[in-house]
């Protein structure tokens, strides 16, 4: 069963994603924006209209020593999506990621990013962009770790969930939730 549409809602995204019906494959399909308008469709035969984009493939590690013991960091490794043109499934690395957001205590409805990167922004784009416009004094190594797809170590929220949403290169977003007793 395909769900198509031009954005989901976090609560309707799990609630495909949690759906287990044997023998039954559930898929959520985002639909290009260019469809909303007739004068704006993409005319080209090699512009997609739909994209179908699996869940962001990361592992979540429990901090073993050091001042971060018992903390929690998470690591995106890519993500896969099809490829409707040549009909086979290819795998997204980091180098497609645009941005990320990790939401350190889910709570189910509503994301609510703590962190915030930009694996593809350049030296001057990105955080640094945003802290040379500000004029504001801001550690470089800070600004360097938000430019990767390692997260800063977090403590466990209340609820013990996390929400890790990506957003390819073509502007297309995917979202996973974990639970942290599962790690």
């Amino acid at each position: 069963i395909i769900f198509a549409a031009f954005h989901f809602d976090p609560e309707a995204a799990k609630d495909i994603d949690e759906v287990e019906w044997p023998g039954v494959t559930l898929l959520k399909v985002q639909m290009n924006g260019d469809l909303l308008t007739d004068d704006l469709k993409k005319k080209r035969s090699s512009n997609e209209s739909f994209w179908l984009m699996g869940q962001p493939e990361i592992i979540v590690e429990t901090i073993k020593e050091g001042e971060d013991k018992g903390k929690y960091r998470v690591q995106v490794l890519g993500f896969d999506y099809y490829d409707t043109r040549k009909g086979e499934v290819i795998s997204g690395g980091t180098d497609k990621i645009a941005m990320w957001m990790l939401d350190t205590d889910y709570d189910g409805r509503s994301l609510f990013p703590r962190q915030v990167f930009f694996p593809m922004a350049g030296e001057k784009e990105g955080w640094s962009r945003l802290a040379r416009n500000l004029r504001a004094e801001i550690d470089e190594e800070l600004i360097e770790a938000y430019r990767g797809t390692i997260s800063l170590p977090f403590e466990a929220g209340s609820r013990r969930q996390i929400a890790v949403k990506i957003i390819d290169d073509r502007g297309i977003e995917s979202l996973r939730i974990l639970h942290l007793e599962d790690q």
